[in-house]
């Protein structure tokens, strides 16, 4: 892992700039409930939190037995939307975090380009990210835990990944830093316990207000 300065941050979204991990498991357990489908919330967070669509609904299918219908989720979305448009709020930190970086940064989500819009429109996060700067794994061929998206964000910056530093809250998203090559910044201070994001290059922290000071001393592996 280098010790080159970093020359560009690359956030996550949902649970690292939006607090909305604990909005989704809590409609999740409901939506897979009613699908036959029982979870509880600490199998949500270990095996849904940052996970691409296609590994929860094949959890989901795996969980009732049988297989989902195609567009099977269509019907529940309006009960995310309307607890996201009550609740959604930015994690605590993540403005003045974004106020002191001396770097440019991005976001590379799993999500849609839509779901990201909309999340950071939300929580009033959306002037700062222009169209140049968000990534969707709608981009890619493949999502995290593969490291496709944050090469492609790095890619399209014009910096190298191992001048990359990468913000994520879930072993998936650390998981793909670290196939990138990138430096990784596993936040705990949501729902994903810090030993599950501990590993080689991976600098682990529970208050976001410490990213900044982080990201100039480095990360040194575990």
């Amino acid at each position: 892992m280098t010790d080159d300065p970093v020359e560009l941050v690359i956030f996550d979204c949902d649970g690292v700039l939006v607090d909305s991990e604990r909005l989704y498991c809590r409609v999740d357990r409901e939506v897979f409930a009613e699908l036959g489908a029982e979870f509880t919330e600490a199998e949500l967070v270990e095996r849904f939190v940052g996970s691409p669509f296609e590994v929860w609904t094949a959890l989901v299918e795996e969980r009732r037995g049988r297989p989902l219908e195609p567009g099977w989720q269509e019907p529940f979305r309006p009960r995310y939307e309307q607890i996201l448009d009550a609740e959604l709020t930015a994690v605590e930190g993540v403005t003045e975090v974004l106020d002191a970086l001396e770097v440019p940064y991005c976001l590379a989500s799993n999500g849609s380009h839509e779901e990201i819009r909309r999340n950071l429109t939300r929580t009033g996060l959306i002037g700062r990210f222009d169209d140049a700067r968000i990534f969707s794994a709608r981009d890619v061929a493949r999502g995290k835990p593969a490291p496709d998206l944050f090469l492609h964000a790095a890619a399209a910056l014009g910096v190298a990944p191992e001048r990359c530093a990468v913000v994520e809250d879930s072993p998936y998203g650390v998981a793909a830093a670290r196939a990138a090559g990138m430096r990784a910044f596993g936040y705990c201070g949501g729902l994903t316990g810090a030993e599950r994001l501990a590993g080689p290059g991976t600098r682990v922290f529970d208050a976001m207000h410490e990213l900044p000071a982080l990201l100039v001393e480095g990360v040194r592996a575990a």
